[in-house]
């Protein structure tokens, strides 16, 4: 059985979460992030999936009861676990531990052999066959996927200490001392005997666990304890055999709009992290049954263009374009990520639609920006961000890390500079 959690506020990635929960943000113009936990899931064998909601949920909640529906003869589901004021608690979620703790009860009546906890703001492919076989043989109480990270990154997560039979003998949530970074990081002889770069050196937990049912049971007795890499994770090392399990492949954590952004350019990219094409493993979402893309004299260039778009004569470049986006003659994307529209202008009209037509309007500029989905650019718009601002809340837009934000609904008058 898995159980995938639907993160916090998710202020990282404001003003993205502005309106929607982490696990429903757009990813790749077409998906959602929580499509990657769950199409890893199914694509693993396991169909018993609940996702764990709380904060602005209700788009979340839409996508998956759309999108996920298997045959009434099988036994699979997935099914959404809202927060909720019970007899036994009043509060909502207040970490990822204490949210599986008040929904407890309910996976254990499934009598599953191994419970299986999942991030849902998460961009990787992975097999969870391998990772539960690993447990089952290693007859570990927990075991913790772990992947190799480099000096920079490991002050952002959990970093583990393993001896030479992968049993975790440390673990330290996000270290930024030296000398225990030092302590940290894997020998040499590790890292040879797994192929991985001298400078990823350091053992960071992907927030993937597997449980068996029985030692969850024991480990979230305390109450106060809220949050499984903080608390839960190292106490047990202490009390029960907790395993790692290696994973060395593409794995990143989209808890950023750096983060959001730069995975969405490289999916992009001619060669991406991981492949969207393939047939072995692919990525489901919901079937929306829109028309082909139109173009009449685009220019393209390392971009991903997504089903349902009208673009006219403009150029783009290094980006990524969201389902029924518009572009309007001679503008020019580059390096940015629209996430497209819900709607076509006819199917649902705007005040705003006789003077600025949803998507990108003529003449535009567009580089280094994300554009969220329903909105509206003038003519003429400028986007570049030439001073090269870190951050800052502007009329209709934000910047972070030095990245425009144009955030859902909104409408940039035409001639606008940002």
């Amino acid at each position: 059985m898995a159980v995938i959690l639907g993160g916090g506020r998710g202020t990282r990635l404001y003003p993205l979460t502005q309106q929607r929960s982490k696990p429903a943000v757009p990813l790749a113009g077409k998906y959602r992030l929580v499509d990657i936990p769950i199409s890893n899931c199914i694509n693993s064998g396991l169909r018993n999936i609940f996702v764990l909601s709380q904060f602005q949920s209700a788009s979340l909640n839409r996508h998956v009861s759309r999108t996920y529906r298997f045959d009434p003869f099988s036994p699979g589901f997935v099914e959404i676990l809202a927060a909720e004021q019970t007899e036994a608690s009043m509060d909502w979620y207040q970490g990822t531990a204490d949210a599986v703790r008040k929904q407890l009860h309910r996976f254990l009546r499934r009598n599953a052999a191994s419970i299986l906890v999942l991030s849902g703001d998460q961009l990787y492919v992975m097999d969870f066959r391998k990772i539960l076989e690993a447990h089952t043989a290693s007859r570990a109480d927990i075991t913790v996927a772990a992947t190799p990270v480099t000096e920079r990154d490991a002050s952002e997560f959990g970093i583990l200490m393993i001896d030479g039979f992968g049993t975790v003998s440390d673990f330290v949530e996000k270290p930024r001392d030296a000398a225990m970074l030092s302590r940290l990081a894997l020998s040499d002889q590790t890292l040879t005997a797994r192929g991985v770069a001298h400078e990823r050196r350091f053992l960071a937990s992907m927030g993937i666990y597997v449980f068996r049912p029985e030692v969850l049971v024991q480990i979230l007795e305390d109450p106060g304890e809220l949050d499984f890499g903080k608390e839960i994770i190292p106490k047990a090392i202490h009390t029960h055999r907790v395993h790692s399990h290696f994973f060395s492949n593409y794995w990143e954590d989209i808890g950023s709009i750096r983060t959001f952004f730069e995975a969405n350019i490289d999916l992009a990219s001619s060669n991406p992290p991981i492949d969207l094409f393939s047939e072995d493993a692919p990525i489901y979402t919901r079937p929306r049954f829109l028309p082909g893309t139109r173009l009449r004299r685009v220019r393209l260039e390392e971009s991903v263009v997504c089903e349902g778009c009208r673009i006219d004569d403009a150029e783009i470049s290094h980006s990524m374009v969201g389902i029924r986006s518009m572009i309007g003659r001679g503008s020019r994307v580059s390096n940015s990520v629209m996430l497209g529209a819900d709607f076509y202008e006819e199917d649902s009209p705007h005040p705003a639609a006789e003077s600025i037509p949803l998507g990108i309007g003529a003449n535009c500029v567009i580089d280094r920006a994300i554009i969220d989905k329903n909105a509206r650019i003038g003519e003429g718009v400028v986007i570049t961000n030439e001073s090269r601002v870190e951050r800052l809340d502007g009329p209709g837009y934000f910047v972070r890390e030095g990245i425009v934000i144009i955030p859902k609904n909104a409408v940039i008058s035409p001639g606008t500079v940002i």
